[in-house]
């Protein structure tokens, strides 16, 4: 094991909270990997490396997968329309936004929480319970009857009700649900059998819990379960449960090929829009599910997806030159991003 990553972990986990797991590992093996913290507070359950984390906006890979298993299928097209697909009568849902805006961000919907604008998720369930909404369509009413932000395809914007949308099209191609599909075409396709949409009101669930940190008058944490901060179940934006080992299998059946054709697997292996932003010294640029960060000198840092939500806190990361996934799950509130960005470095320096 990677002394100086074991005292950066270490010291994130004694200072800052970090409670989770992390996997790093290269073509040649396993580089890291070690948990932290509990899987549950109360009873002091230690995280291990084969505990189910919650990955919230990481989910949206297997969404991105399905679609592109559909559209070799020849069930989907990425120029479909959405209003073609999913019954959306009423809504403002624009006629132009296809499946490929939807999957790169660029579709110009408007979000049932915008959080690029400050908007708090958790906000939306203080009047409603977060219970009521536990499939694809419990959301429509959330998001569909907004105005636009922007015409599709000429900017982009995070969007998680896009991937929503994409949740529809596939119950729709497919003819069953979006769980029982991901969990049959994604999961166990690429044996990730430590992978489901377990749901945080099953008592019989071994998912580890998800910690929100407060700070009382004193400055001292305070920490409270995310049971009311979004859905109990997860769908096709987030929320699905994994173990690092698993979501390392998942990268590499990817990027090997065996869930999509060759056009397919080459598509979601590079970026799918034009339009670029800024991202420290560099750019990051949309791809179907993945963002695709670059240096200054437009060679490719990493391809990525993260997630986050109040309690949680996940980080995908797959360099394609080494071969290398780097990947950190957390159940209470830490700046992995931080945490992920240290040990790169400390990688390249290997490197």
């Amino acid at each position: 094991m990677d002394s100086q990553l074991d005292s950066l972990f270490e010291q994130y986990a004694e200072d800052r909270h970090f409670s989770g797991a992390a996997l790093i590992k290269g073509s040649g093996g396993i580089r890291f990997e070690r948990a932290y913290g509990y899987a549950h507070r109360g009873f002091k359950v230690p995280n291990a490396m084969k505990t189910k984390f919650d990955t919230a906006s990481v989910t949206k890979l297997f969404t991105a997968v399905s679609v592109l298993q559909l559209v070799d299928r020849g069930a989907l097209s990425l120029d479909d329309r959405i209003v073609d697909r999913v019954d959306l009568t009423g809504t403002c849902i624009p006629g132009d936004v296809t499946l490929a805006h939807l999957l790169t961000h660029t579709s110009g919907i408007a979000d049932d929480a915008d959080e690029e604008l400050g908007e708090s998720y958790e906000a939306l369930f203080v009047h409603k319970p977060n219970y009521s909404i536990r499939n694809c369509v419990d959301f429509i009413p959330q998001f569909a009857y907004k105005e636009p932000k922007f015409k599709a395809g000429t900017d982009v914007s995070y969007n998680n009700c896009a991937y929503v949308l994409l949740g529809l099209a596939i119950e729709q191609a497919a003819g069953r649900s979006y769980r029982d599909y991901v969990g049959h075409h994604v999961f166990r396709a690429c044996g990730m059998d430590d992978t489901s949409f377990a749901a945080k009101d099953d008592g019989d669930a071994a998912i580890a819990e998800g910690y929100e940190a407060s700070y009382d008058e004193y400055g001292q944490v305070r920490w409270r379960k995310n049971v009311y901060s979004f859905p109990p179940i997860g769908t096709s934006d987030g929320g699905a449960y994994t173990t690092v080992g698993d979501l390392d299998l998942f990268m590499r059946a990817v990027a090997g090929g065996k869930l999509l054709s060759c056009e397919m697997t080459a598509a979601i292996m590079k970026p799918q829009t034009s339009i670029a932003r800024e991202f420290g010294k560099g750019t990051v640029v949309n791809g179907y599910g993945f963002h695709f960060v670059y240096d200054g000198e437009g060679k490719l840092v990493r391809m990525y997806k993260d997630g986050v939500n109040a309690g949680v806190a996940a980080m995908l990361a797959y360099t394609p030159d080494s071969e290398t996934t780097s990947i950190i799950l957390g159940n209470q509130t830490c700046d992995i991003w931080e945490l992920h960005r240290k040990a790169e470095q400390l990688l390249s320096v290997r490197t």
